[in-house]
């Protein structure tokens, strides 16, 4: 059963939108809608990979990522890639898209966006780290497109490139993830190490 009518999503929405897995990262099973003849589709598609389908606005623009580490900020990082979106190809095909960091924007906007990293890194309780993507769209707004609660941690993901772009290597990077995880541990979690099963 789809999320919504066609018809619903072009008078709230308007085209084109974005419909996605809910659960799944990575932009698996994601696409861009521009008319009510590929919704269908699309939703289709996005049931392969979840059982819940979320539908939101496509905006257009440069698209930036804050990395979170630590409750410190690491420098804002711009992904360049020849699609209209950051997907799957673009994201594990090498040369398939650049990433800057720190990216080219103002001092003032580089606050602003991380303050709304910061802001939003807060308000779903998380942790040691985060990774927030952003849209700047043409007018200079800045649309928050999802919170990555565990972004990709391959060397050249794009939190460790911007972990880098502030002097912290990759080993102590997943150091400081490490022990931030064991840090927010309640001491009953390693009890178990002490019992016979």
């Amino acid at each position: 059963m789809a999320p919504a009518e066609p018809s619903a999503v072009e008078n709230s929405l308007g085209w084109p939108v974005v419909v996605k897995p809910n659960k799944q990262g990575s932009t698996v099973g994601l696409t861009v809608v521009r008319e009510s003849a590929q919704f269908a589709a699309a939703i289709d598609f996005a049931n392969r990979y979840d059982d819940e389908v979320m539908i939101e606005r496509f905006g257009p623009g440069r698209e930036l990522t804050v990395g979170i580490l630590n409750g410190a900020l690491v420098p804002v990082g711009e992904i360049f890639t020849p699609n209209e979106v950051f997907d799957y190809k673009s994201k594990y095909q090498v040369g398939a898209a650049r990433e800057l960091f720190p990216t080219g924007i103002s001092p003032q906007e580089t606050a602003t966006l991380q303050n709304y990293a910061v802001t939003a890194h807060r308000a779903l309780k998380l942790g040691t780290y985060s990774r927030v993507d952003f849209r700047r769209d043409p007018e200079g707004r800045f649309w928050c497109l999802e919170v990555n609660s565990l972004p990709g941690m391959t060397a050249t993901s794009l939190l460790p490139q911007s972990a880098r772009a502030a002097g912290i290597d990759f080993p102590t990077l997943l150091q400081t993830i490490c022990s931030g995880a064991v840090r927010k541990q309640p001491a009953a979690a390693y009890n178990c190490l002490d019992r016979t099963v």
